[in-house]
């Protein structure tokens, strides 16, 4: 079969190999992929990644030979799926069931590949801060998948969301998605937050630590800007039970494997309820393309490669 390799010497760094077929195994399943997503930690990681490492952490597709031990999802039923470990950006790839969900009628295999690390990521950070109704949510790197995503579940979830854009043209459509204020660089908001999601790392971190309230929650997931952090730790510990919480889906989906949290969004984009923006769209053929137009923030929402 074929697959999508770290390759140096190419262009955007990746190139199409033929590899191996994946194996069915207990608790594991082989699916036929039709689709994955690009998300900017592969990205990075191509850039020092040894020649032959295979990316992918979302894809969407049809099981073609389920678990050997009969867990999980049947041969023809349509999944979408996480590898935390990569290797998914391939004709097929071998998954373990407790990281696949059956996708609901209506869910295309474009839309179901931009849910798990983008989707899970959103939900799994608003989880942290507790009830949000009539609470005030930050937002950074809004305009990007996890962005898009948290803005419409902190929405629906009732809270008053503020949205941080880098440019004007990056806020476009976010307040159609639920998002109540929107505004260009975290030095723009002008409130106390009762939870930041934070994924730009450096001085956004800096200035996240300092608007959040007393009884709040900062939870950093990303560091785009490729930056340390500093802070006055005593603007931060002054405010009583605040809480700077970091996260990766990659080790928390081990930890805590998310199935359920899965379906339970393939659900919501079947009801209409939650829209995966995908906004770009290629054949995998054209994978050095879509990577830089990712690492050049043409980006708005997700990117998806049609596998085959």
């Amino acid at each position: 079969m074929l697959g999508l390799v770290a390759d140096p010497a190419a262009p955007e760094r990746v190139a199409l190999r033929e590899l191996p077929e994946p194996e069915p195994g207990p608790g594991t399943a082989v699916v036929e992929v039709e689709a994955v997503a690009l998300n900017r930690g592969e990205l990075n990681r191509l850039q020092t990644a040894p020649d032959g490492w295979r990316p992918g952490w979302d894809l969407a597709g049809r099981v073609a030979v389920a678990a050997t031990d009969g867990r999980g999802p049947k041969p023809g039923e349509r999944v979408v799926g996480l590898l935390p470990d990569g290797a998914g950006w391939a004709e097929r790839a071998a998954v373990p069931t407790t990281l696949l969900a059956t996708l609901p009628e209506g869910v295309s295999a474009t839309d179901a590949a931009a849910l798990p690390v983008a989707g899970i990521t959103a939900l799994r950070t608003l989880r942290m801060g507790g009830l949000l109704l009539d609470r005030r949510v930050l937002i950074t790197g809004a305009a990007g998948g996890v962005g898009r995503f948290a803005i419409q579940l902190a929405h629906r979830a009732g809270a008053e969301v503020t949205a941080v854009v880098g440019s004007p043209e990056r806020a476009a459509g976010l307040a159609e998605l639920g998002a109540d204020q929107v505004v260009v660089g975290i030095e723009a908001a002008a409130d106390r937050f009762d939870l930041i999601l934070e994924a730009a790392g450096g001085a956004s971190l800096t200035a996240a630590l300092g608007l959040v309230a007393e009884s709040g929650t900062v939870v950093t997931y990303g560091n785009s800007a490729r930056e340390p952090t500093t802070f006055l730790v005593n603007d931060f510990y002054t405010r009583w039970g605040v809480t700077l919480r970091g996260y990766l889906l990659l080790l928390d989906a081990w930890r805590d494997p998310p199935a359920a949290d899965l379906a339970r969004l393939a659900r919501l984009v079947a009801e209409g309820r939650l829209n995966p923006h995908v906004t770009l769209v290629a054949d995998w053929h054209q994978a050095d393309r879509l990577l830089a137009a990712l690492r050049q923030r043409q980006v708005a929402g997700k990117a998806v490669l049609r596998i085959g």
